[in-house]
């Protein structure tokens, strides 16, 4: 091929930052490639939550659309949004390399999910998430939050943040006010010292010293706060500064949300994160990888496939998505599923949630790697018989 491969992506930090990964990649292999960005479904309903727009694909059926339209070559997605019924015409031509699918707790102040104090606010989108909380947790709170990654950890910062710049602006009012005092009583006794004369001053300053003077003591409530306000918000880092100024209506003490994310937008090294172990909340199907789409009949999908395909991603990520679909669920439904490869076997870690993480259907069962997708069914089959199926309809319905 001569003509650079036009690849679809969201407008998103997280989305730019997985396709020009997936760019650079594929530029190394001397492929050329521009980035086209696509406005999505699920970017332009910016106050609802993910499990209420309604269905699932709000944020790939927009850029399936211009690959089949011939707008574009390719289209890059995160695996866990792609729906299980992909267009006839369209293939998963390339799974590059997984990243880490586990999700991570943040907080304000690196406080663990297991030593949140009851009754502390934890904010997801995600229905899986929040009734594994609740089922690991019973005495947290589990409230909606909605937004990119970097929007949902400044919706935590903020009202910490809030608080402290009120309380280091009223110190600081409060020291002008008492700086203006101090000059008012020097002036005046400037004016007295030239009337009364130096004799008298000193008599003043003697009386003062033995009885303390008539200063106004120093009322400074908040003498820890060593900076003006100006120098302390130059001092935040920008993801700081941004969330001093978002509107907040639920204040959060901890978010949940996929460890990935945190990583690709390079937010690890400022927020306070705990990674979620996997077989207590397992993840998302295909959560951290990416899924690469391109028309079936295409030679841009043999080119994908060929310098991106990581065949051991590929298949833990269809077996999960093969007991996804088996069961009946999808990116709205609250059931983690995560495959592994050891060896010879797939192992492969269900757990289906209630909505509110009081009744669960989970199991690990280990997949033969030769027939992992024919045994996923198997596997898939028996959730459903035990219950698995009803409890995402009952979520999905409430």
């Amino acid at each position: 091929m001569t003509d650079a491969i036009r690849l679809a992506t969201r407008g998103s930090d997280l989305a730019l930052r997985q396709a020009s990964e997936v760019k650079t990649e594929l530029e190394d292999h001397r492929t050329d490639v521009e980035l086209v960005e696509v406005e999505t479904t699920g970017d332009r309903i910016d106050d609802e939550l993910i499990q209420d727009l309604g269905k699932t694909g709000a944020f790939v059926r927009s850029l399936d659309r211009k690959v089949l339209d011939g707008d574009v070559d390719a289209a890059v997605h995160s695996m866990k949004d792609v729906p299980t019924d992909v267009p006839e015409d369209l293939v998963v031509a390339a799974v590059p390399r997984r990243g880490n699918p586990a999700d991570a707790l943040v907080t304000p102040n690196g406080t663990s999910l297991e030593n949140l104090p009851a009754g502390s606010v934890v904010g997801t989108a995600s229905l899986r998430r929040g009734a594994q909380i609740q089922a690991h947790r019973p005495g947290l709170e589990v409230e909606p939050i909605r937004g990119n990654v970097d929007t949902r950890v400044e919706k935590l910062l903020a009202p910490a943040l809030q608080d402290e710049h009120e309380r280091r602006t009223e110190a600081e009012k409060e020291r002008m006010s008492e700086d203006a005092r101090q000059q008012e009583r020097g002036d005046y006794e400037a004016s007295e010292t030239i009337e009364e004369g130096v004799e008298n001053l000193d008599n003043d300053s003697e009386s003062d010293s033995e009885s303390g003077g008539d200063s106004a003591p120093d009322n400074r409530q908040n003498a820890e706060f060593d900076q003006p306000v100006e120098e302390w918000f130059e001092s935040l880092t920008p993801l700081q500064q941004s969330a001093l100024g978002r509107e907040v209506e639920t204040a959060f003490d901890a978010v949940v949300l996929a460890q990935v994310g945190l990583e690709r937008t390079g937010l690890t090294h400022h927020v306070h994160d705990e990674e979620l172990p996997t077989h207590t909340h397992v993840p998302a199907p295909g959560q951290g990888a990416l899924a690469i789409t391109a028309r079936k009949d295409s030679d841009v999908a043999d080119v994908l496939r060929d310098a991106l395909d990581h065949v051991r991603s590929r298949v833990e990520t269809t077996a999960e998505r093969i007991v996804l679909e088996e069961v009946g669920g999808g990116c709205i439904a609250p059931i983690g599923v995560y495959a592994l490869v050891q060896g010879d076997v797939v192992r492969t870690d269900v757990q289906v949630f209630s909505r509110d993480g009081t009744e669960q259907v989970g199991e690990t069962r280990e997949l033969d790697i030769e027939n992992y997708a024919r045994d996923a069914r198997a596997f898939a089959a028996d959730l459903r018989e035990r219950g698995a199926t009803d409890l995402i309809e009952e979520a999905q319905r409430e």
